[in-house]
């Protein structure tokens, strides 16, 4: 079940996997949160939605795999689960105050926007071509499907957007780029290069078109999560049903394309399972969670910021700012200097 590598190796594997995936459901309800009500989400959630999706799909005995529903590195498991449960998040903890006021809230710092990108693409690499559990010929196929489908949702998403009346933007490559990265990651080891480039296109340019109707309506995902990871989980596991081929991986199955319209059949109801299990199951851990404990921050903290609310902290302008009781000492002239308060 872990291919060439050692069984501890296996397990650190996917404890990794396992921790991103409620770590991505907080940029839905950032600002608004209480620590303690994430943490003990990160603790159901991880029990009750990741550890059976995992297992129905990665484990022989898993009903998705039995259906022969093909998922290489976490499409359901990561990022269908993950952008349901942002949905669920969103609805249950309701709009920022920012939000109902139509605040336009820019990105604070776009070089590290570009960073981070960068960060998340290489590292996933090791997520997508790792899922191959060894160095072999189908880890160094699912090295490049991931890298090209990135690149081609990056371009896409920006030109989508001059398409749109709006101006290429960095912030739009990389957007795009980490849709294409979501959106490769059920296929990566199941369909050829020049496949994942149409796929890296179809799931930017849908995900950019959920994001514009999302905007325009009263849903306060602050990150995007669900447009991003959950459609572009969504479209990657459809996607990989008509594109899949067992020249790449012999243990996989011919999609749509090679004349299988079965297969594509069977990733459409893994997909609707996934969809329909992590929604409702985070729906309730979200409202049980807040009957224990109202989960959401007191308008005033909200107000002043959950870094500084929540954690005595502060980043401002490229400095940390370490607060007392959350409230900063800091003069505006010491702020434009570049000075940095403790207390």
């Amino acid at each position: 079940a872990w291919g060439t590598i050692p069984k501890s190796l296996f397990a650190v594997f996917q404890l990794m996997f396992a921790i991103i995936t409620p770590g991505l459901v907080v940029g839905a309800v950032a600002e608004r949160i209480k620590f303690t009500s994430y943490i003990l989400f990160i603790a159901l959630f991880s029990l009750l939605v990741y550890a059976p999706l995992a297992h129905w799909t990665w484990h022989p005995e898993g009903i998705l795999f039995k259906m022969g529903v093909l998922d290489f590195a976490g499409g359901t498991v990561v990022h269908i689960s993950a952008g349901c449960a942002a949905l669920a998040g969103a609805l249950v903890l309701k709009r920022r105050k920012s939000h109902m006021e139509h605040k336009e809230i820019p990105p604070a710092n776009i070089p590290y926007v570009l960073i981070g990108t960068g960060l998340l693409w290489f590292g996933w690499f090791g997520f997508n071509a790792g899922s191959a559990l060894g160095a072999n010929s189908l880890a160094v196929s699912a090295l490049f499907t991931t890298n090209t489908a990135a690149a081609a949702a990056g371009l896409s998403w920006m030109f989508f957007d001059v398409l749109r009346g709006k101006k290429p933007s960095v912030l739009g490559f990389c957007i795009g780029a980490v849709v294409g990265l979501v959106a490769i990651t059920p296929g990566a080891g199941f369909v050829a290069i020049p496949q994942s480039i149409t796929i890296g296109v179809i799931a930017a340019i849908v995900s950019n078109i959920v994001v514009y109707y999302k905007q325009k309506s009263t849903l306060d995902d602050t990150l995007d999560v669900f447009p991003c990871h959950g459609v572009g989980g969504i479209v990657g596991m459809l996607l990989t049903g008509v594109f899949a081929t067992k020249s790449v991986n012999g243990a996989g199955a011919d999609g749509l394309w090679l004349g299988n319209a079965g297969f594509l059949w069977i990733q459409v109801k893994g997909m609707l399972i996934a969809v329909g299990f992590s929604f409702v199951m985070s729906y309730i851990i979200f409202k049980f969670i807040n009957f224990l404990q109202p989960m959401r921050v007191s308008s005033e903290d909200e107000e002043l910021g959950l870094d500084a609310s929540q954690h005595n902290e502060k980043y401002l302008q490229g400095h940390l700012l370490v607060t007392t009781n959350g409230k900063s000492e800091m003069t505006e002239t010491e702020i434009e200097k570049g000075t940095v308060y403790t207390s």
